[in-house]
């Protein structure tokens, strides 16, 4: 059984796509045993509703500089298979990213490396997207390393974008392929 660490910072959609997969066998062989949030949020909420003896964190009054350091000691205590970033705002620092290193994984809503970066999530992306007039745009799974977005690629799935296209329409579609990537990308640990 493989054992989870899910950080989060808003609504956890990717969280609860997890959860799902779990739920409905599409990952037989997982358990999430720690959501950890930066702040206040919607995710943090979803994960302690579902009394499944899962430790649950806010780490919302900790001060920046002392956060990755906060979220390590906490991981110790469960040592996870895997780490996930789903919508996780805050930049992990370097030793961390060091010490989990190949055990932290992130998704983000784009087709990297392009529209990554610091200050390059969620709606933020897709209006990008729409501003530079791509054709094609997608989401990517990838390692975290110190680099923001820059760590190695485990899977990325592109979709078309049409001329009516929208930030929220784009976001839409972009959640569906986030979904099915992360998904593959677990299993195949």
């Amino acid at each position: 059984m493989k054992k989870l660490a899910i950080l989060v910072s808003g609504r956890g959609t990717n969280m609860q796509h997890i959860f799902q997969a779990i739920s409905n066998g599409k990952l037989s062989n997982f358990k999430v045993d720690l959501v950890i949030s930066d702040r206040q949020c919607i995710a943090i909420q979803y994960a302690e509703a579902l009394k499944e003896n899962i430790q649950t964190i806010s780490l919302e009054k900790v001060k920046k500089r002392f956060l990755s350091k906060e979220i390590h000691n906490f991981l110790l205590e469960k040592i996870p298979d895997i780490i996930v970033l789903s919508g996780f705002l805050s930049i992990l620092d370097a030793e961390f990213c060091e010490k989990w290193n190949g055990k932290i994984i992130n998704i983000h809503p784009s087709l990297l490396p392009k529209y990554g970066g610091k200050g390059m999530y969620g709606m933020r992306v897709h209006q990008e997207v729409i501003k530079n007039k791509e054709k094609i745009s997608g989401a990517t799974v990838h390692y975290v390393t110190k680099s923001i977005d820059s760590g190695n690629i485990i899977l990325k799935k592109s979709c078309r974008i049409s001329s009516q296209e929208t930030p929220i329409s784009l976001s839409k579609k972009i959640s569906i392929i986030e979904e099915e990537i992360l998904i593959k990308s677990l299993n195949s640990f």
